[in-house]
């Protein structure tokens, strides 16, 4: 029996994504404000293009500039309190409080500051004026502020929690201690100096993440989101479970050009969930497959939200290294998905959509060609070693070249002009407004790094993690020494120990962070702890990132899986959990690339043996995960078959060849015993 869902409105996707999403609950304003925000948002994005083309200027102009317009209009835009958002405060200016007018300016007077005394900033630096301190406290404030509306509490109290930490070090326990700072060292150094606020996670977005967000904007313009849809339908939608599969590969084409899984999972959700619950996939699993689905889209190459271009600054590598070493950790995160999405169907009897209700994929790229051009001169440009400004500087000129001529096909040429200007004029404020909560949250995480080079906390919780990762090493080793054979050595017993570790801080932390937030942290405080395990840093970094992103589907928070809930009608925890649940497949990659480096390509360690080896026993591994989770493989599952196969899969990564063979080998006896019993349930290979 099917269910059925009708299908939401725009303004109900808007509503919804505004409830789930901080970063989307604008308030309601004047017109006059409407006006003077959109004229600001639509020059910040026309700067931000001129320079990626011509040249960007000097770097603390450059970010302060960035930064202060983003502040300004994040006071016009955000309500202190979101549930006020579209009330009229009392006292107020053309509709905004007056609070929130002092709060705009002082945070823009204070970004601006630093740019406009820069030429004496190499006498004021170690010795700050009062003004100089004046303005860094207000500057912390309103950034403080600023994030908490645009994003939530949990990163504020993080980074004032660090500056705790910096001022009263001395009072710290056991190897947390240090010497501590006053006020006014905490400001210099966080203010004054690159290493703080004005620091590389800013100088990231401001330089090259905006523009790629301005990218993605333009491109949803030109219908490339829409074509991406259509055609996983056409590819997809026939084979069992078809709906939910089309919401997998839709989920991984646009996580091409946007890296928010929210935005993700109410684009595609639209129309991908009311498609599963009528084909008969309760409502809870339909959400959590949009969910699971499209937090992909910050680790597909080549946008990968912002993280890939903080990988370039931190690491000192070329941006397409960067990008190809993404691309098996991407696809393996589709296909652990797609496993759970075609065992379950396969359990259920889910079959695909009937034919006459699939588009034909020949006539999907004929009518859609065009939109894909500027997505292709875009990944030319990076593989070929163009700056990525520059490449999202023509790939943003290719989409507004493509608008027009839809537009004119459309519409004539005249009208075609128009609405091309309009479209244009739309597209700039709307890629501009998505920077914002994101600037002013890389802007903040500035203050947590400049706190950890201040005061040398990442080393000491380095040590701290390595000890305890040790003991429970040595502890394990010794309860395994009555088997004949030597499973696990003590080293991949402690590497395996303090990933473990750290994972479970990167899901927790990123459970109220944002991704991009949460890496740079974790990258401060967990980078050196793989590091002291001899883990290379492009792995570490990865292993980090990875774990950030399964946080959108993981209970409490799961963000992503309580937007997918909305459209679907259900139970929003019950589908976090289930999101969770499709995603424990492919939390077993980033394990896999650390302990078989060559599965990122382009890592030192790189060999193809040791590449198809790691792949084949990444592949093997989710799908005995994934067989586990379902109870279904070829036809249900025995008890001790359900036991035995999260056994082969954790068996199936580790380095040691005899584990990974008797991984296999359990793996192999389930799917023969199956085999050989006669199940009639179709194979796991049956489309």
């Amino acid at each position: 029996m099917t269910e059925t869902t009708r299908t939401l409105s725009d303004d109900e996707l808007r509503a919804l994504e505004e409830e789930y999403d901080p970063e989307a609950r604008f308030r309601t304003v004047t017109r006059p404000v409407a006006i003077l925000s959109g004229i600001i948002l639509f020059l910040l994005s026309v700067y931000h293009f001129y320079t990626a083309g011509f040249g960007i200027p000097r770097a603390t102009t450059h970010r302060g500039l960035h930064m202060g317009v983003s502040l300004f209009i994040i006071f016009l835009s955000f309500s202190a309190l979101a549930r006020n958002r579209h009330k009229t405060d009392g006292f107020a200016i053309l509709g905004v409080p007056v609070y929130d007018w002092a709060l705009a300016i002082g945070g823009a007077i204070s970004a601006f500051y630093v740019p406009w005394i820069y030429s004496q900033l190499q006498f004021r630096v170690g010795n700050p004026l009062p003004i100089d301190i004046a303005m860094g406290t207000l500057l912390l404030v309103v950034l403080m502020e600023a994030v908490r509306r645009s994003m939530g509490w949990p990163l504020p109290v993080i980074a004032a929690l660090f500056i705790a930490y910096a001022y009263f070090g001395k009072s710290m326990p056991g190897i947390l201690v240090h010497p501590g700072a006053d006020w006014s060292t905490i400001v210099n150094h966080l203010y004054l100096t690159s290493q703080g606020i004005y620091g590389t996670a800013l100088g990231v977005i401001a330089t090259y993440v905006f523009h790629f967000v301005l990218f993605g904007v333009m491109a949803q313009k030109i219908g490339l989101g829409q074509l991406f849809i259509d055609l996983a339908t056409a590819l997809a939608g026939r084979f069992a479970g078809g709906p939910a599969k089309v919401s997998v590969i839709s989920s991984a084409m646009l996580g091409t050009i946007s890296g928010s899984s929210i935005a993700n999972t109410v684009t595609t959700g639209a129309l991908t969930i009311p498609a599963m619950i009528k084909i008969g996939f309760k409502r809870h699993f339909a959400a959590a497959v949009e969910a699971a689905s499209s937090t992909g889209g910050q680790i597909t190459p080549p946008v990968m939200g912002a993280v890939a271009f903080l990988m370039v600054e931190y690491l000192g590598i070329p941006l397409r290294t960067i990008l190809i070493a993404a691309i098996v950790p991407a696809f393996m995160h589709f296909f652990g998905v797609l496993v759970q999405v075609h065992l379950e169907a396969k359990r259920l009897g889910i079959r695909g959509l009937r034919q006459e209700e699939l588009p034909k994929a020949w006539k999907v790229l004929r009518e859609g060609w065009l939109s894909v051009f500027p997505l292709i001169l875009l990944v030319w440009m990076l593989m070929s070693g163009r700056t990525p400004f520059l490449s999202a500087f023509w790939a943003i000129t290719a989409c507004m070249i493509v608008y027009l001529i839809q537009r004119i096909m459309a519409a004539g040429a005249v009208e075609g002009i128009k609405e091309t200007a309009a479209g244009i004029y739309e597209g700039f404020v709307a890629g501009a407004r998505q920077s914002l909560a994101v600037t002013a949250a890389a802007a903040l995480v500035g203050v947590v790094i400049g706190i950890v080079t201040l005061t040398g906390v990442g080393f000491k919780i380095a040590f701290m993690v390595t000890s305890v990762a040790q003991n429970w090493a040595a502890s394990s080793h010794d309860f395994l020494t009555f088997l004949p054979f030597e499973l696990f050595s003590i080293q991949t017993l402690t590497l395996l120990f303090t990933l473990v570790m750290t994972a479970i801080v990167c899901v927790l932390m990123g459970c109220g962070v944002p991704t991009t937030a949460n890496y740079i942290i974790m990258v401060a405080v967990a980078a050196p702890v793989l590091g002291m395990m001899n883990v290379e840093p492009l792995v570490a970094h990865f292993f980090v990132f990875y774990f950030g992103v399964l946080a959108d589907v993981t209970p409490p928070v799961a963000l992503a899986a309580y937007a997918g809930a909305g459209i679907a009608g259900a139970n929003g925890f019950k589908a976090g959990n289930t999101a969770f649940r499709l995603s424990m497949g492919k939390a077993l990659v980033p394990f896999v690339f650390v302990f078989s480096p060559s599965l990122l390509i382009v890592t030192q360690a790189f060999t193809l043996p040791d590449f198809l080896l790691a792949f084949a026993g990444a592949v093997l591994g989710i799908v005995a995960l994934s067989a586990a989770i379902t109870n279904w493989l070829m036809g249900p599952l025995l008890l001790f078959e359900r036991i035995l196969l999260p056994i082969a899969a954790l068996m199936m990564i580790a380095p040691e060849l005899i584990s990974t063979l008797i991984g296999a080998a359990i793996l192999a006896a389930v799917v023969l015993r199956q085999y050989l019993a006669g199940k009639s349930g179709p194979t796991l290979l049956t489309a």
